[in-house]
């Protein structure tokens, strides 16, 4: 493809991407299609002979699209956001059209400082500690996070590890302790807002002795938050490593008035957060620090000698190969900068708002239904909910609600109930879809009228 074909065709297909933000409203939410349907649509070879690109662009309609569940439309409702805008975009294409390999400086110094300063500015944005400047790095997920959180603290602290973490934490705790060959990870009982119980922390640690302790400032299932500082007592009690995870909460800290999400986190040795969730950053871009890089760099680091420059060997640089999993990586911190610099602190703070205020009317709109109820604390843009006819009615409200296509939630269970969960947060989505899903809800509890005779 020459530069002035690439210059065609890439038209076609930002056009089509638009076209397609213009009409995600109007779709089916969850894919509508059966296992094997979208291999059936397509060839079993590859064309002998190249193809037009307008033939590729065609097939993403026939076949792609309706194959898809729709993270980005507002009604969509279910996980966490994984919020794709017009800025981020834009930086990806730019980062794709660069091509550059980022594991060294010396490869592209300019994708190394971008990305030690655009992790420095989220300290002053979010008002993180001072001790995580410089400290940064961009991994794909919280779920790479954790694992190199937990493989730098084995480095530091010498010994076999225990791993402790919350019953309510994400299951990257114990798919990390797998792959770093700990033995199981011990869960430590909730109180009644589902946050972990630092007593319990206590006395199990005190059974099994020091080791890795996981926190969590905003839970998958219910948005509970883990009392960090508390935890961080324990932790130091112990001479155990504290790792918080804030993978969706986080982003909230642009806003002052939601900066409790930071509570304890000066108190941690290791950190993340998403901007792939609810900072308007496409996935994937987890934002991962340290307060002292050198367990990271002593766990992580080898230097083949195919690696060796003058620029590494000065120690002036940062290498971010050291601070990850693989020794490639792409040039992430493009998108988070056009992100940034597009909608300004202050237009992130409005989308965080927006996602509060719509997640407090739909709250506000259960508690006044006697039929419903509130199954957590709801602190940001999560919402738990249920019908307080049982398991059956919330079961048969979920497969109605994500059935008929017009809104998508997801459910967990809290208190062993199956609870439905609703997820406030795309950049598109405005009170009236809050609404709709919320008449939808209520009609999917009723009971389905009796057949004429």
């Amino acid at each position: 493809m020459t530069p002035e074909e690439f210059r065609k065709h890439g038209h076609a297909a930002i056009e089509w991407v638009a076209g397609y933000m213009e009409q995600v409203e109007g779709l089916p939410v969850l894919a509508q299609v059966e296992p094997g349907q979208v291999r059936a649509g397509l060839p079993d070879h590859p064309p002998e002979n190249g193809e037009p690109f307008d033939a590729l662009l065609a097939d993403l309609d026939r076949v792609i699209v309706p194959g898809l569940t729709h993270w980005q439309s507002p009604n969509f409702f279910g996980f966490f956001p994984a919020n794709a805008s017009g800025p981020a975009i834009l930086g990806e294409l730019l980062s794709a059209g660069l091509g550059v390999q980022g594991m060294l400086w010396a490869t592209s110094p300019a994708a190394t400082e971008l990305e030690t300063l655009m992790l420095d500015w989220l300290v002053g944005l979010l008002d993180l500690p001072d001790q995580f400047r410089s400290n940064g790095v961009i991994q794909d997920s919280a779920s790479s996070a954790t694992l190199c959180a937990l493989l730098a603290a084995r480095h530091r602290l010498r010994r076999d590890l225990a791993v402790y973490t919350s019953t309510q934490a994400h299951s990257s705790m114990e798919k990390a302790a797998r792959i770093a060959g700990v033995d199981g990870v011990h869960a430590i009982p909730v109180d009644d807002t589902f946050a972990m119980r630092p007593d319990a922390l206590a006395d199990t640690m005190a059974a099994h002795g020091p080791g890795f302790v996981c926190a969590t400032a905003g839970t998958t299932s219910s948005t509970a938050f883990d009392p960090v500082a508390a935890i961080a007592d324990v932790c130091r009690r112990y001479d155990s490593w504290l790792h918080v995870d804030a993978a969706y909460a986080g982003a909230a800290a642009v806003c002052p008035e939601l900066r409790f999400v930071n509570e304890g986190v000066d108190r941690a040795d290791s950190y993340c957060f998403n901007p792939h969730k609810w900072l308007l950053v496409n996935f994937d871009c987890d934002c991962f620090y340290v307060a002292d890089r050198s367990a990271l760099l002593g766990a992580l680091s080898i230097l083949p000698e195919y690696l060796r420059n003058a620029a590494t060997e000065s120690g002036a640089v940062i290498d971010y190969r050291d601070w990850q999993i693989p020794l490639g990586r792409r040039f992430r911190a493009l998108k988070l900068w056009a992100t940034l610099r597009w909608y300004g602190a202050e237009g992130l703070r409005q989308h965080i708002r927006k996602g509060v205020d719509l997640a407090r009317d739909l709250a506000g709109w259960v508690e006044a239904d006697p039929d419903f109820e509130i199954a957590a604390p709801v602190r940001l843009g999560l919402v738990c909910l249920r019908h307080r006819g049982g398991d059956d009615v919330n079961q048969r409200i979920l497969d109605t609600v994500n059935g008929s296509g017009r809104a998508f939630i997801t459910h967990t269970r809290l208190d062993d109930r199956l609870t439905l969960r609703v997820a406030i947060g795309a950049p598109t989505t405005e009170q009236r879809h809050v609404e709709a899903l919320w008449n939808l809800i209520r009609s999917a509890a009723a009971p389905a009228a009796p057949a004429a005779r």
